[in-house]
């Protein structure tokens, strides 16, 4: 009992500590789960002005760990600490500001954001290093191990207190379904990070300093599995990748796009086992230690080559502008690494830092790049098809399929980006499914293969349906299990009626009506209906109105009316088919 008391006191006192030593930090925090659980009171639409905040509160948690170690390892701002938190507060609400005109939390903010959160944790690892102050990988192995006692003691502490209020409603009263919501947020948002900064010492002290220190600390099971589990899994990865870029020396032929993605994740592996495995002095961490960087190198060239493939044929996006940009991180640093001691592995965050902060700083950043680079592709198109002249756009109802396939591509693209206000030659609030016949003379056209085919439709929520004449409604979907069936009980006029759901096969829903004596009425097919919607048009456009989503069927006096909101047919082979739907069943009795 004595030493549990002497363990939440130490822990109450490093919460303490943390409170008083990130106070920026811990206030954006503390803010952060007010908004959140408000949101969880209030239980409707989350206000975009809100999640703007959420959002900036987020980045400037960040901000502050940075301020602080500012603070604590550069002697100039140890005596200006209000200063430096006045700009951090400063920096916050420039995020804030960047972020306010935008009219939804998009793609681009999100991917902002990660990589500003990803620039400044790197600053946070370089900072206690600088000019050799402390030993990188001793700093980078205490906030691993921070990160996960915190990640574990929260989830110990989630899952008690949830089980204690799961044992109160169910034996005692009931408990409100928030209270479980409110629980998650003051421990993932608060009590979690907070822990977390408890346990980040201020790496100013000897025992940070040395050669001897090199081992002190490093747990025996972390150098288990980095040493003797992860560095021979990665190796074995490794082989796999040399033997596909020999094979590529011997056929010269080039993978089509997925080689980038598979190297990036080996390559972000690679860097944080190489630091994970820079303070152990086993065989196996000094073999790694001394080849990986080496062997790095002639992957990375095979991605960027690959990627090189993909851009030229078909332009940036911001996906292969970050895989290009990491390859180009990544070749950087196997060079650095085959020629410099594991004690100067500080550059490396430094040197990604800079990457990041690159990579979202107009003209250069991705999103900049990469719509200026389909711009450019979706104009050259036109222009090559005659239907773009001095910026003037002429429909062509005609035009080659390929042009079709790859304008819509572009524009779906752009379009998801909310890039197409960038387009000098397009109409302001131009939308794609609704205006591209307008002003390109056709609709969106997509890729059909003969042996596999895809069609994806779904209901213009924009126009009204017509339900008159009709008794009943329900919603049903495909994603049950085949062979189940559910029953759906009525009474129309004192007479009673079931209609069954049964997901019959990979492909097809039957619903059937049967009267009270179980004599069937009705029964209709969704894969009789939708199937013929696949050679209905070569565009397959996703956007499809009522009159096209809808089948009437009557039969012994009653009436079926189908009204797809959804519908998916992949694979469209008698011998291996797949198709999902979701739809409003209507039915009418005499």
């Amino acid at each position: 009992m004595k030493r549990l008391k002497t363990l939440i006191y130490q822990m109450l006192k490093g919460l303490g500590t943390a409170v008083s030593r990130f106070p920026f930090t811990v206030a954006c925090l503390v803010i952060t789960a007010a908004l959140v659980c408000y949101l969880i009171a209030e239980d409707g639409t989350t206000p975009l002005t809100l999640e703007k905040i959420i959002f900036s509160l987020g980045v400037g948690a960040f901000i502050g760990m940075v301020a602080q170690f500012s603070i604590e390892n550069f002697e100039k701002l140890r005596n200006s600490s209000l200063v430096v938190y006045g700009v951090a507060l400063l920096l916050t609400a420039g995020y804030f500001a960047i972020i306010w005109p935008s009219h939804e939390i998009n793609t681009e903010i999100l991917t902002r954001s990660f990589v500003a959160i990803f620039a400044m944790t790197c600053a946070v690892l370089w900072i206690p290093a600088y000019r050799q102050k402390n030993d990188f990988n001793v700093i980078a192995l205490v906030h691993f191990k921070s990160f996960f006692v915190s990640v574990l003691y929260s989830g110990v502490l989630a899952a008690g207190i949830a089980a204690i209020l799961f044992a109160v409603d169910t034996l005692l009263f009931q408990v409100d379904n928030k209270s479980y919501a409110y629980m998650m947020t003051i421990i993932w948002i608060v009590f979690a990070p907070i822990y977390y900064l408890s346990l980040l010492p201020q790496f100013s002290g000897s025992r940070y300093e040395g050669a001897e220190s090199r081992d002190e600390g490093y747990p025996r099971f972390l150098e288990i599995l980095v040493s003797y589990i992860a560095i021979p899994l990665f190796a074995g990865y490794t082989i796999v990748l040399l033997a596909y870029f020999a094979k590529i020396l011997v056929t010269s032929e080039w993978p089509s796009g997925q080689l980038g993605p598979m190297v990036l994740i080996y390559s972000a592996v690679g860097v944080v086992l190489f630091v994970l495995a820079s303070l152990p002095e086993n065989g196996f961490a000094r073999l790694f230690r001394m080849v990986f960087p080496k062997i790095w190198i002639p992957i990375i060239i095979m991605q960027m080559v690959s990627v090189w493939i993909r851009v030229d044929a078909y332009g940036f996006t911001v996906a292969r502008y970050y895989v290009s940009l990491f390859a180009v991180f990544s070749l950087v640093s196997a060079v650095f690494l085959s020629f410099r001691p594991v004690s100067k592995n500080r550059y490396i965050a430094l040197l990604a830092a800079a990457f990041a902060i690159v990579s979202i700083l107009p003209p250069v950043d991705a999103f900049s790049v990469s719509r200026n680079s389909q711009i450019d592709r979706i104009e050259t198109i036109l222009q090559s098809e005659g239907m773009l002249t001095e910026g003037v756009l002429t429909p062509k109802a005609d035009a080659s399929d390929e042009t079709k396939r790859e304008v819509t591509n572009i524009l779906q693209y752009l379009s998801y980006n909310s890039s197409t206000d960038y387009i000098a030659w397009l109409p302001e609030n131009f939308e794609m499914y609704q205006d591209m016949k307008e002003h390109f003379g056709f609709d969106p056209y997509y890729y059909f293969n003969e042996e596999r085919r895809y069609f994806y439709g779904n209901l213009d929520t924009d126009v009204p349906l017509d339900i008159s004449g009709y008794n009943i409604s329900l919603i049903i979907g495909s994603y049950v299990a085949i062979g189940d069936e559910k029953e759906y009980v009525f009474e129309i006029d004192g007479r009673e009626y079931t209609l069954t759901a049964d997901r019959v096969n990979r492909g097809d829903m039957l619903i059937t009506v049967r009267d009270q004596a179980g004599a069937q009425l009705i029964s209709v097919s969704f894969l009789e209906l939708a199937e013929p919607m696949k050679d209905m048009t070569p565009t397959g456009k996703d956007v499809l109105p009522p009159e096209t989503m809808s089948f009437t069927k009557a039969e012994n006096g009653v009436e079926i009316k189908v009204i797809f909101q959804y519908v998916a047919l992949e694979n469209i082979d008698r011998d291996d088919f797949y198709a999902d739907y979701t739809a409003y069943v209507l039915f009418k009795s005499p």
